[in-house]
């Protein structure tokens, strides 16, 4: 068996297709990107995503998909390339091998970071795919076995035009069984307490974590960080720019509320650097943008260190979502696996059989070969960015 050909499909939707059921024109260009203040980060008036195919000369198709909210098709120029003639003709089986040859080939220039390993992550998914395909065994069990059959989540992000709207939609996922959440601020003190305090207030039992988005400096962030504890606050997630290594260290030392980070992040090496410092008390990998293979060795590393992992999830589709379900369930040190209510029915468009998610938000890791999810060719045509 071995790799005949690697195609790359960037995508885009707008907010409109993500609402209606596919149909028409394809979609080929978007308004431009925009910042959305506090954060600080370009983002994409739609959904985009990059997603790899790679197909064996026996006819065997793995998918992969990268985290690319903004500007998919540099990481498809990556893939086409630097990536694709390292591994035409090699046996996809080797997936570690031709992880550690990609890594390896951009080693001076940016190999562990950026849209370099956000193209590796989504070739790497693939290749596990068809890794799975190829011996009849899902992801989860190549990986050693699953630690649970179906995710505890999180509900990240409940929006409102108010704290009262918010609260009330935060009462409805309460009666559907939610228990935990994320709330995504990084405005300032006040606003953010007001907020986490409507939504902690709906249910005695609730779990609540905050999301600042790198928004804050050291000593807001303290301050901030401080109310937390007193609140008994689930996780406090970048609370400070995501280079400032010292500073979330001094944060987790003081506080009793756990620093959680890792979407930033896409290495091993990265995930060891901040748990020797002490800095992170909770580790968020993206499987889009580390891989299979590289989130499996964080996971492990994580729990070198007895840090809890709850990968992170945003706005990438549904193959890079199993890819996630995948590696938390075979994460022996999971906490929780992060779902968004409204990213999901966009995810799941990408495939014919969506991924199963109870009422409460939990999900069912799939059980079929590789990753256990069939790919909709024809959505991918509809959407290409040519």
């Amino acid at each position: 068996m071995r790799i005949a050909r690697v195609q790359t499909f960037p995508l885009f939707l707008s907010k409109e297709d993500a609402d209606n059921s596919y149909a028409g024109e394809a979609a080929v260009e978007h308004r431009g990107y925009m910042l959305r203040p506090p954060w600080r980060s370009l983002y994409s008036p739609g959904y985009e995503t990059l997603v790899v195919k790679i197909e064996t000369d026996d006819g065997l198709v793995g998918w992969g998909e990268a985290l690319a909210p903004v500007a998919p098709a540099v990481a498809a120029a990556i893939v086409d390339n630097l990536l694709t003639p390292l591994i035409i003709g090699e046996d996809p089986r080797s997936v570690r091998t031709l992880w550690h040859r990609m890594s390896e080939s951009m080693r001076e220039r940016g190999h562990l970071t950026g849209h370099q390993a956000d193209a590796m992550a989504a070739v790497d998914i693939a290749l596990w795919d068809l890794w799975g395909k190829a011996t009849g065994l899902s992801v989860s069990e190549l990986a050693g076995g699953r630690f649970a059959e179906v995710l505890p989540t999180y509900v990240s992000g409940v929006r409102g035009v108010d704290d009262a709207q918010i609260a009330e939609r935060t009462a409805v996922l309460v009666e559907a069984g939610v228990r935990r959440f994320k709330m995504h601020l990084g405005t300032d003190l006040r606003t953010d307490l007001a907020t986490y305090d409507a939504v902690r207030d709906v249910h005695p039992d609730l779990q609540v974590g905050l999301d600042a988005h790198w928004s804050y400096r050291l000593g807001e962030a303290m301050a901030l960080g401080r109310e937390l504890d007193r609140r008994h606050a689930w996780f406090f997630e970048a609370p400070l720019a995501p280079e400032d290594v010292e500073g979330h260290r001094d944060l987790a030392a003081s506080l009793d509320t756990p620093i959680a980070v890792g979407e930033a992040m896409r290495s091993r090496f990265e995930f060891t650097d901040w748990l020797t410092r002490r800095a992170v008390g909770l580790t968020q990998p993206d499987i889009g943008r580390t891989g299979i293979t590289e989130g499996l060795a964080i996971a492990a590393v994580a729990d070198a260190f007895h840090t809890q992992v709850a990968p992170h999830h945003s706005a990438a589709f549904g193959i890079a979502m199993a890819a996630g379900v995948h590696v938390a369930a075979s994460s022996a040190s999971l906490l929780a696996f992060e779902y968004q209510p409204l990213t999901l029915p966009v995810a799941n468009r990408l495939l014919t059989t969506p991924l199963e998610v109870r009422p409460n938000g939990d999900f069912v890791v799939p059980t079929g070969p590789g990753l256990g999810v069939d790919v909709d060719e024809a959505f991918i045509q509809q959407y290409l960015v040519h």
